[in-house]
């Protein structure tokens, strides 16, 4: 067992914090979902440290308005955006044929939280899996390259407390035999978050790149849309209450992600997962209350693998015909 990553920050740290006395000049940074919720403040630290970030969002126009924003607040102008739907195979070759260069931190931010009714992305997968997972895998699979070339590469892979809910179902991924859950589908795609850090860092490594996964902690963002949004939040933030939680300020959301994107603590160190700006500690049994810790089948190099293999075949085939 390895000696688990302790550093000065907490829950209350800021992405501000974090990043205070990091030069990120001459860095370049990728950002997935980073014109809404904690992908804003992940953007805003990284680019008032120096990098140049891109905002691969959706939505480009609200992505223009959030760069110009974050631009004018950090003095960067090196601050841009391009299109990504991590749903459409497409999009995201078009995404990757359009990078030049190294890049140095990658943050799979974006995702989709438990769509009510059973959705299917154009390739015939899960939604959640396809947009939360494969998506990102496809993207940082794509961009491989470009973050060897920078030397010392690293992915963020924003994974959540949700990965406790369930492991990634192998034989039934797109509940096709099983009864199709919200929270079931969503706390694969999180499981798969944290697996893909462990893949990567462990083939990849050789290349200088490390990944890590991250629980940011309760956000109230545009992530609740599909579960009643504000009135859902009160209700978790009570929940949270009575568990000994808080909810957290988008920024404190971030703190997490830009830690792992940036801190010298974590040169060379990859496949872990991190909460509160800590690597997290192993649970063996979720309970009703629970919220922190990490499940030992999401840092598990044997699932790792089988879901690294099985995400190749998965975004390899041929599209299906219109």
């Amino acid at each position: 067992m390895h000696q688990a990553i302790k550093t000065p920050f907490g829950f209350q740290s800021t992405a501000a914090e974090v990043v205070e006395g990091i030069d990120l000049r001459g860095k370049r940074a990728i950002v997935t979902g980073g014109a809404s919720g904690i992908g804003v403040e992940t953007a805003r630290a990284l680019a008032g440290a120096g990098a140049a970030v891109t905002l691969a969002v959706r939505d480009v126009a609200a992505g223009e308005r959030v760069a110009a924003e974050i631009a004018s607040s950090t003095r960067n102008a090196g601050v841009t955006v391009a299109p990504l739907d991590l749903a459409d195979r497409a999009s995201i070759e078009a995404f990757v044929a359009a990078w030049d260069g190294p890049l140095d931190i990658l943050v799979n931010n974006a995702g989709v939280m438990a769509i009510q009714e059973l959705q299917l992305s154009p390739d015939g997968h899960e939604l959640q899996f396809a947009t939360n997972h494969l998506g990102h895998f496809a993207l940082s699979v794509g961009l491989h390259d470009a973050l060897a070339a920078a030397g010392a590469a690293r992915i963020v892979s924003v994974s959540s407390s949700g990965h406790l809910r369930s492991p990634v179902v192998f034989d039934d991924i797109d509940f096709a035999f099983r009864e199709y859950e919200p929270w079931a589908a969503y706390g694969q795609s999180k499981t798969a978050n944290v697996l893909f850090a462990v893949g990567a860092s462990a083939r990849w490594a050789h290349d200088g790149i490390t990944a890590n996964a991250l629980m940011p902690g309760g956000i109230a963002t545009n992530l609740q849309r599909h579960v009643g949004g504000a009135a859902y939040m009160e209700q978790a933030r009570e929940r949270f209450r009575r568990a000994g939680f808080q909810l957290k300020t988008p920024e404190q959301g971030a703190a997490t992600s830009v830690l792992l994107a940036t801190s010298p603590l974590l040169t060379g160190v990859g496949g872990r997962y991190f909460e509160d700006c800590n690597e997290a500690a192993l649970v063996e049994r979720r309970t009703p209350t629970s919220i922190g810790g990490v499940a030992p089948y999401a840092l598990d190099p044997g699932n790792a693998d089988r879901l690294w293999e099985l995400s190749l075949k998965l975004v390899s085939r041929s599209r299906p015909p219109a």
